[in-house]
């Protein structure tokens, strides 16, 4: 999974970033400090395997890993070439979400590019250029619909189609991510490779002053935009997650706990991050390893099996399957396995968080 972080300049883009990744991009209180896409890799945080890794004595523990891309600072025109943000396009292009770092607290001494803090307007400026580059893409795969659709050909009609309705929508200023589409147009969009369309989780980066509640009204309006646009909003304050990000687990609990705070804005980022991608979780564990596996949510127990190795998927024979909250409840695999809770689950068994299976399979030669 590669989740793409945007937002204007001095918006506390890098510092969230460097924070989870720890990657070490550089900061300063002026724009395009970041002018090479930074990308670093995370392991996600799950207590889940931590626990399993000591049950099972493994002898390795392999989370499931995310890539952050810090992308520069967008800015009015970058679609056109202004600032930097024109060659940083195809980034954007490759990930499978964006996290849209938006400014959410006032600070005089922090230079803010456009003016005065103003969330919503922080939005427009980013979403405006993004629709403008996608606008750009789409009169050009128009362009081409309509010739392959004097063909005739049914695809060629109807990509047409979907090009013009996307079209129409993005003039009116409108995402593609709100566009209403078919199953059928939802295949074909996935062929346009447009920006807009793509998930979008708003980070709404807040001073520490509003911490525990992490809500001001700044917040509240980003929230509320959000819902408008099938998008989500979680409030997270960049300072702390870096300071948080220099100290050991022991000390990361004290300062939490000191800050009224249950855990790192990481693990919410992280969490929000799958749910807005609609994945989850599955879990693999024994001596030799301890394992999380990503998964789209709804994947049944052959497709799950794939992920690890496509043998597994075309030779599946059945799912041996326990939850995460039994084992941890009953402490051992054999009190599972006693009190009746190990299942045994055939094709149509669809994969749920937490489960920890191991899959029976047999290929022929």
């Amino acid at each position: 999974m590669k989740l793409g972080i945007v937002g204007l300049p001095n918006v506390g883009k890098s510092t969230l970033f460097n924070a989870i990744t720890k990657a070490g991009a550089e900061c300063a209180n002026y724009p395009f400090c970041t002018i090479d896409p930074n990308v670093g890799v995370v392991a996600v945080p799950d207590k889940r395997l931590d626990f399993l890794e000591k049950l099972y004595s493994s002898k390795k523990k392999v989370p499931a890993m995310i890539e952050f891309v810090d992308i520069a600072g967008l800015v009015k025109g970058a679609s056109k070439g202004e600032g930097l943000g024109n060659q940083f396009l195809a980034h954007i292009r490759e990930t499978s979400a964006i996290i849209h770092v938006v400014r959410c607290y006032e600070n005089p001494d922090i230079t803010h590019v456009t003016g005065g803090v103003d969330p919503l307007r922080d939005i427009d400026i980013i979403d405006t250029e993004l629709m403008l580059a996608d606008l750009d893409a789409v009169n050009k795969k128009l362009e081409k619909a309509q010739r392959d659709a004097k063909s005739r050909s049914k695809t060629a009609l109807q990509e047409k189609d979907l090009a013009e309705k996307i079209k129409i929508h993005l003039e009116a200023g409108k995402p593609v991510r709100t566009l209403e589409v078919s199953e059928e147009e939802k295949e074909l969009l996935k062929n346009f490779f447009l920006i807009t369309a793509k998930p979008v989780l708003y980070a709404c980066n807040v001073s520490e002053n509003d911490l525990p509640q992490m809500s001001n009204k700044f917040t509240v309006l980003v929230e509320e935009r959000a819902k408008s646009e099938n998008a989500q909003a979680i409030p997270i304050c960049a300072k702390i997650e870096a300071e948080l990000s220099e100290l050991s687990e022991s000390d990361q609990k004290t300062f939490l706990s000191d800050l009224g705070l249950e855990e790192p804005g990481l693990n919410r980022l992280v969490k929000s991050s799958y749910n807005l991608l609609g994945l989850i979780t599955y879990l693999t564990a024994g001596q030799d390893e301890t394992r999380a596996w990503t998964i789209k949510k709804g994947f049944l127990a052959p497709q799950a099996a794939g992920v690890i190795h496509t043998d597994f998927e075309r030779g599946f024979i059945r799912a041996e399957v326990m939850t995460y909250d039994d084992i941890f409840r009953l402490g051992s695999e054999k009190a599972v396995k006693e009190s009746g809770l190990l299942r045994s689950e055939g094709k149509d068994y669809v994969v749920k968080d937490g489960d920890i299976i191991e899959f029976k399979f047999n290929v022929s030669k």
